[in-house]
């Protein structure tokens, strides 16, 4: 568990911290060029350090189901769905929901494979959720504006997406270590991005000052903390990674609030308090 959990706090920084890169980002980029150019960078960043380490090679039968998933779910429709609605939702609110696997997670861990979830590990959910629902404050929300309710709608799909990958890796372990399979997961994801792209930002792309933003999230960010959260995923029971992945969207909305100006009020402060508690309460069930 202790390696699992180091896994884990490191996702966190990568990920929380790239919601609110991506919002600036998007001042001079549109979202699906964007999300794209990460996919296809970090195939490519990654495969070329395998290469030069002597460890590329074609996924092996016994990995492809994980790869196939991870790379449609994950790393293809998850992108899509939530590099849309970035430039409709606040970055940290993106950060919330697309981060909010918890009710997706333990009861699809429960029915596909099924996993025993303590007492504890429940209540733990709850306050997980409870402190997500109030970072999202859904009564800050005009719901009757279009582009609020489809990009909130975006965002819960694209949790149920992750879960599914995260899901497929656990029923259908590969045999080949992850980190050597992420640029095959990465390759399928921009290849369903791509047409995607073409189709709904024909006229889109990615601006000079945009390019500092996606080198760091597409050869550093993206292959790094994708590793460490499919490996964590893998790892640590359904219950504790739902819950422990809720803390990327706490650090996402405390990056959104001092570098982007997003406002820090209660609902900050105690959201995050009640996701720490159920992180503790979680790693303790």
């Amino acid at each position: 568990m202790a390696s699992a959990f180091r896994l884990l706090f490191a996702a966190v920084i990568l990920f929380g911290g790239a919601w609110p890169i991506t919002k600036a980002a998007l001042a001079d980029a549109s979202p699906l060029w964007f999300g794209t150019g990460r996919s296809a960078l970090a195939a490519v960043g990654a495969a070329i350090l395998l290469a030069a380490l002597g460890r590329l090679r074609f996924p092996v039968a016994q990995d492809r189901k994980a790869v196939l998933f991870l790379g449609l779910f994950q790393l293809g429709g998850f992108f899509a769905l939530t590099h849309l609605a970035v430039a409709l939702v606040p970055a940290g609110r993106t950060a919330v929901l697309s981060n909010v696997v918890t009710y997706w997670l333990i009861p699809l861990s429960v029915l596909v494979l099924g996993e025993k979830v303590s007492t504890a590990r429940w209540i733990a959910a709850g306050l997980g959720l409870a402190g997500a629902g109030v970072l999202i404050g859904p009564w800050s929300v005009d719901w009757t504006q279009h582009d609020a309710l489809i990009g909130h709608l975006m965002l819960v799909l694209a949790g149920l997406l992750w879960t599914i990958a995260i899901i497929a890796s656990r029923k259908w372990p590969p045999r080949t270590p992850m980190f050597e399979l992420l640029p095959w997961c990465f390759g399928i994801g921009a290849l369903l991005l791509v047409p995607i792209t073409l189709l709904l930002e024909p006229d889109g792309g990615v601006g000079l000052s945009s390019w500092p933003y996606l080198l760091y999230i597409g050869l550093f960010a993206a292959p790094i903390g994708t590793w460490c959260v499919i490996e964590a995923g893998r790892k640590l029971p359904g219950a504790v990674a739902s819950v422990g992945f809720l803390m990327v969207p706490a650090f996402g909305v405390l990056v959104s609030t001092l570098w982007l100006g997003e406002p820090l009020g209660w609902d900050v402060i105690v959201g995050g308090l009640l996701i720490i508690a159920s992180v503790v309460l979680a790693a303790r069930g």
